[in-house]
């Protein structure tokens, strides 16, 4: 099949192949009608015309093509709209978004840069799975580049992230509102900026209201769902337990669901809970829902992408380091306290 070129669509179009190129390029500054825009577009479907971006980078210096080198998003139900946001934004911005995994291996991580690289890429997000403190690769260096869902010590790197502490501080002001005064923490284990920041949230929240801090009503322990059952029955057992759990993710909140139901407790009715991550497949799946701070990850792809561009697009500018909201999803698992 013989490709379709600008001429054919300029021959059909009965206008010139500078106006058809203005037209289908955007050109900023051209004098070519809205309508015959539209016309030209409407031809060039209709004919299966698609531009030579080859060519076309050959000119303008840009492949338009960018990179997102993820550790193991691709792979995971956790993080996947980040890269669903990712590829809205490049869409829109006539780029094509090549995802690549490198399954936390290292040195394959260095192999795929390369070859991105070598497919003459205008940019490189890095992603990472959860929010964490990060190197960016020796092999970035000179390569517009973003940080997703993670931070770095290179201030010359504009990154985004959850806001951590946000996210806590709504949680457990929903729990307060709703008459809760005894609110328990099942928190991660593990050293990493959303333990921390969560922590952070919970005190500061419960000190604003003025209700002091109880060192029994706090548990830390892997973020899954068993060692969220085995922490909640321990804290629900004791005498005077909390009568809400802020857990640290839904499948900690999972484990407090099954320790609610071996303790005979009703949710909510008995027991409040909620939690930060809104994993469909769980905070949906429990009944009642689960009621948590979703994870913003649509909009964090979406926002690195776009600030990739903006600096390929405007070399020199400012780096940003971005914090996003974390959205309120209301469920059924949060009332008020019993009696």
């Amino acid at each position: 099949m013989t490709r379709v070129g600008i001429r054919d669509v300029a021959k059909a179009a009965g206008v010139s192949v500078t106006t058809v190129s203005h037209a289908l390029n955007d050109v900023d500054g051209s004098r070519v009608k809205a309508e015959t825009q539209d016309h030209i577009r409407a031809i060039a479907k209709d004919l299966g015309y698609a531009p030579n971006r080859l060519a076309s980078g050959l000119r303008n210096q840009r492949s338009q093509i960018i990179g997102l080198v993820s550790d193991e998003i691709a792979t995971t139900p956790f993080a996947g709209d980040m890269i669903r946001g990712a590829q809205d934004a490049a869409y829109e911005r006539g780029y094509l978004l090549m995802v690549v995994n490198s399954g936390l291996d290292r040195r394959l991580e260095e192999h795929e840069i390369r070859s991105l690289q070598q497919h003459q890429v205008d940019g490189i997000v890095y992603a990472k799975m959860f929010h964490q403190s990060t190197e960016v690769p020796a092999g970035l260096k000179g390569i517009p580049t973003v940080l997703l869902d993670g931070t770095s010590g290179n201030p010359e790197v504009s990154s985004v992230v959850p806001d951590e502490v946000g996210a806590a501080e709504a949680a457990v002001e929903v729990l307060i509102q709703a008459g809760h005064r005894r609110i328990g923490m099942l928190n991660n284990v593990d050293d990493i900026p959303a333990t921390h920041g969560r922590y952070q949230g919970y005190r500061s929240t419960l000190e604003r209201h003025g209700l002091a801090f109880n060192p029994q009503y706090l548990a830390t322990d892997r973020p899954d769902a068993r060692a969220g059952r085995e922490q909640a029955l321990k804290m629900l057992s004791t005498a005077e337990g909390p009568t809400a759990l802020f857990c640290f993710s839904d499948q900690v909140a999972m484990g407090a669901y099954q320790a609610a139901a071996q303790l005979g407790l009703r949710i909510p009715e008995d027991l409040s809970i909620i939690s930060v991550d809104n994993l469909e497949i769980v905070a949906g799946a429990l009944w009642p829902g689960l009621t948590t701070m979703a994870l913003p990850h649509y909009d964090m792809g979406r926002w690195a992408v776009t600030r990739l561009l903006d600096d390929i697009a405007t070399p020199g500018r400012p780096p940003e380091q971005e914090v996003l909201a974390c959205p309120l999803v209301s469920r059924g698992s949060v009332g008020p306290p019993p009696g």
